[in-house]
């Protein structure tokens, strides 16, 4: 399996699960509150969205890669 078709399975891949699941989400450690001899780590939820152009434009480079590379 050369390159080009390896990187045209990963769009694939990437934009189907892009479409499927939507975005993701991440806790990210922001400050931490001190009181007295108590210590507390304040965790905030961060959450990225997909748009679903760009997983539709994935899976269709993804998918012309593919035609490029049998072609070639």
């Amino acid at each position: 399996m050369d390159l080009t078709r390896i990187l045209a399975t990963l769009l694939i891949i990437a934009g189907a699960l892009g479409l499927a699941y939507g975005g993701f989400s991440y806790t990210e450690e922001t400050h931490q509150a001190n009181v007295g001899a108590l210590h507390l780590p304040v965790d905030e939820k961060q959450s990225v969205n997909i748009p679903v152009w760009a997983g539709v434009s994935a899976i269709l480079a993804g998918e012309l890669l593919l035609v490029i590379g049998r072609r070639s």
